[in-house]
């Protein structure tokens, strides 16, 4: 309540109880195109004396600054330094301090002989390109007093550059990495999600030749779920060129894998540009997509919760091992998001002795959409089905192995029963691949957080582990083409920092050899007579109760081991084409296995009738129970309506225009005869300091959109 009364206090008086607007902007005066002062003083230069400024590189100013500010407490009392003020914490600390740093040269500019020496606009310029998603994230405009062209100076002119001292600092830092190092230079720190959502920007833009980002939908809370796609062409499906995907983060306190994520895709783009022959290779004939954060909203609470458990001042210290293993696993609504898919095991189990049942692309059944579905589950349930994805893996955390399907036990009261797929050597081999590259999960000395997995070196059934319906990597399987294990990455769900790097060096390999296994089995088209593909060809092996179907141009890639295939082509309306194949042991990439299948006339088939599941298949939210995940409220201009949160226009202008004088006033120009209300505003400040009650504020409209 008092917070709010002091909001509003402050706000009504600068708004007002401000002196009468100017004639003469402030930018104009200094350039000395009209003047608001009866009599001008010849500037000088002054002791640098501004809180938030006083680590410069410089140690005198020059009153008044660029934006007219006449004294040290007329810019210490304009809006431009309040945003210095919390613009870390607004920003989630990305661009900072460099964004602090140069609003600092803005305001107090270093002075010699004194004259006034501007910023660099090349900085400016560089700093902008960098840090306008920062702002873009939280939906406010790039602050018009680091307008590049208005307040900065070219090099020709003479300039200073605000940020030289920072750069200095960093490029030592980095001079004394030793020669073991990797060349590409990786931040092992723990990134929140605005954070996380400007590497990926980032890294997408520094590329975009072979990446860009999307966003697949929101969180409860409204947080985008982003990723980060590579490929030599992105955005697009390339005929024969396989589409993995990388999950992370699905229970938000289980992070570790949500961090090697974003590095790998640092590394993927860094070594590619810098010649890394083997990342090139990966990269031009695979599509990778790469979700680093599936569970945002459980993330911020989990991360909540180990800042709380770091203060040395709470009494119960609990740390990173402790760091519940309940503390953010869910999301918003307090779903399990590994437990909210549709449980499709347990209709293939009630129908898998009927031998016209298919095992795979099961519909999801009409009672699924009646029930709690998060949007997150929503949002990637979508996702799946949209591209034609051949196998993935969604890390996690808490123990140190790697589980495949069936992850829900063939008997209901069974809780630990070997419950293979169709498929279950090839999941072996996919489970062998990355266990084997990394650096101790197959190890049998490798302590294992209390369980026994050294015997199967460190893969193990889903169902055996532990049974559990609902899961995504069971309903991967049973609706798409896609092969999904489950990759648990050690016991601490939430490491220390310390431990991140290593992390990386153990895992690092294993990522890669798994990118490279999609390249496994064969690929091939299917092509009608004339030469066209075929969509939604099935692809069936004999022996293994589990088709795929062809993509948009009639592609497809299926996952096997070696040995000798039977493989048939069919399509409604075709004929039906069978081929033998072998694939030797020494085979490094998928073998290629086209059909061309001869039109026919179709003929009525009891499966049609008795197990319909082509037509019911595309049946997606048919109630539209779930409109509101995909159809957000937009307005002319295409983007999302949001209520702008109350310092928007305070802080910000844009194209360059400067905000209302009533917006600058500071307290110093209050009337005169006004001291009790500038008494009053005194006693409030003091009591409750301004940048704590707008970081409050801040933090409470951020949050909220």
């Amino acid at each position: 309540m008092q917070l709010g009364l002091l909001v509003m206090f402050l706000f009504w008086a600068k708004t007002s109880l401000c002196v009468p607007q100017q004639n003469c902007h402030p930018g104009d005066e200094y350039l000395g195109r009209c003047s608001n002062s009866a009599y001008e003083e010849k500037p000088k230069c002054t002791e640098l004396n501004l809180g938030y400024c006083n680590d410069m590189e410089y140690s005198r100013t020059i009153f008044p600054n660029i934006l007219g500010h006449r004294t040290r407490l007329e810019a210490e009392s304009g809006a431009e330094y309040l945003l210095l003020s919390v613009i870390h914490g607004l920003l989630n600390g990305e661009c900072s301090p460099e964004i602090r740093l140069v609003g600092c040269s803005v305001l107090a500019s270093p002075c010699r002989d004194d004259k006034m020496v501007k910023p660099c606009r090349s900085t400016c310029e560089a700093l902008r390109k960098d840090c306008t998603h920062a702002f873009e994230a939280i939906e406010m405009a790039w602050p018009y007093f680091l307008d590049c062209d208005r307040f900065f100076a070219s090099d020709q002119e003479g300039c200073f550059d605000p940020l030289a001292g920072l750069k200095a600092r960093q490029e030592q830092a980095l001079s004394s990495l030793s020669p073991q190092e990797p060349s590409t230079i990786i931040q092992f720190t723990y990134t929140s999600n605005a954070q996380m959502y400007s590497i990926l920007k980032r890294t997408a833009a520094k590329c975009s030749h072979i990446s860009h980002v999307y966003s697949i939908g929101r969180s409860t809370e409204g947080r985008d779920l982003l990723v980060i796609e590579f490929t030599n062409n992105p955005g697009q499906h390339e005929l024969l060129e396989p589409e993995i995907k990388l999950v992370g983060n699905m229970h938000g306190n289980e992070v570790l894998g949500r961090q090697l994520l974003i590095y790998l895709a640092q590394y993927l783009c860094s070594e590619y540009i810098l010649g890394n022959q083997r990342i090139q290779t990966i990269i031009n004939t695979t599509r990778i997509h790469i979700l680093a954060s599936m569970n945002p909203d459980g993330y911020e609470l989990a991360a909540s919760e180990v800042e709380d458990n770091n203060d040395p001042e709470l009494i119960n210290h609990e740390g990173h091992l402790l760091n519940g293993w309940t503390n953010g696993r869910t999301n918003a609504q307090n779903i399990d998001l590994n437990r909210n898919f549709p449980d499709l095991t347990s209709v293939l189990y009630r129908n898998r002795r009927s031998r016209h049942y298919r095992t795979d692309h099961i519909p999801i059944p009409d009672a699924y959409w009646f029930g709690k579905v998060a949007p997150e589950t929503y949002a990637v349930m979508k996702w799946v089905r949209s591209l034609p994805f051949v196998q993935s893996a969604s890390l996690h955390g808490g123990d140190l192995v790697i589980s495949y399907p069936f992850d829900y036990s063939r008997h209901p009261l069974e809780e630990r029963m070997f419950s293979p797929t169709p498929d279950e050597q090839v999941f072996k081999q996919l489970a062998r691949t990355y266990a084997d590259a990394h650096a101790t999960m197959s190890n049998n000395d490798t302590e294992r957080c209390g369980a026994s997995f050294y015997r199967t070196r460190g893969i193990i059934n889903g169902a055996l582990w532990y049974s559990f319906a609902g899961g995504m990597s069971d309903f991967n399987y049973l609706h798409t083409n896609c092969l999904e294990i489950t990759v648990e990455l050690g016991c601490d769900k939430f490491p220390s920092e310390a431990e991140l790097y290593p992390e990386w060096k153990r895992n690092k390999e294993a990522l890669l050899s798994f990118l490279e296994s999609v390249h496994r089995g064969i690929k091939g088209i299917v092509k009608d007579g004339n030469g066209n593909g075929i969509k939604d060809a099935t692809i069936s092996i004999r022996g293994v109760r589990k088709d795929v179907t062809t993509a948009e141009d009639g592609d497809y890639w299926r996952l096997l081991n070696p040995g000798t295939h039977i493989v048939t082509a069919t399509a409604k309306g075709y004929s039906k084409v069978s081929k033998r194949v072998y694939l030797p042991h020494t085979m490094s990439k998928a073998g290629r296995v086209d059909f061309v299948l001869q039109k026919v006339p179709v003929e009525p088939d009891i499966d049609d009738h008795l197990f319909p599941t082509s037509d019911t298949w595309d049946r997606f939210d048919p109630y539209n129970q779930f409109e509101q995940y995909r159809d957000p409220d937009v307005g002319d201009s295409g983007r999302e309506r949001e209520e702008k949160p109350w310092w928007w226009n305070y802080f910000s202008q844009s194209g360059g225009v400067f905000p209302d004088a009533s917006s600058l006033c500071s307290w110093s120009e209050f009337p005169a005869g006004s001291l009790p209300l500038r008494s009053l505003a005194l006693s409030l400040s003091l009591a409750f300091p301004v940048h704590h009650v707008v970081t409050f504020n801040l933090t409470a409209s951020v949050s909220s959109t």
